[in-house]
């Protein structure tokens, strides 16, 4: 059973290089634009783009989200799906180094279907 939840807030439902404004609209509860203008003004204020790490990580911590590292164990094969199964309940920004999507209560909110994508490091609300 897939875990995979097509999800495209995008008003325009564009699917490429919005990553970071789709997780944050999810992980927040919040619409596409209103994402999309909270990093707009952080990645101002740090001085990089939107989807930045830190950038998309610093609105998550604002909002009080923490971060933490994928365990050690199997850093080659833990992958989305592994912790979608894992996270049953809650919301878990996962970041891939060049990706990032949302997780709510064991399903994975993305424009494609990044399952089987191996996860650097995640954020949530909860305790990690």
């Amino acid at each position: 059973m897939s875990r995979w939840v097509h999800y495209n807030p995008n008003p325009d439902k564009r699917g490429k290089g919005d990553c970071a404004v789709r997780a944050v609209a999810k992980a927040l509860g919040i619409s596409w634009d209103q994402a999309y203008s909270m990093l707009a003004a952080k990645g101002y204020a740090l001085k990089d783009m939107p989807n930045a790490n830190h950038v998309w990580g610093s609105v998550l911590r604002e909002n009080g989200f923490d971060r933490w590292a994928i365990p050690n164990t199997c850093p080659d094969c833990y992958t989305a799906e592994d912790f979608a199964t894992d996270h049953q309940e809650g919301t878990w920004v996962l970041g891939f180094g060049n990706h990032v999507c949302t997780i709510q209560n064991g399903k994975i909110f993305d424009s494609y279907d990044s399952s089987k994508e191996v996860p650097q490091f995640y954020w949530t609300d909860m305790e990690g």
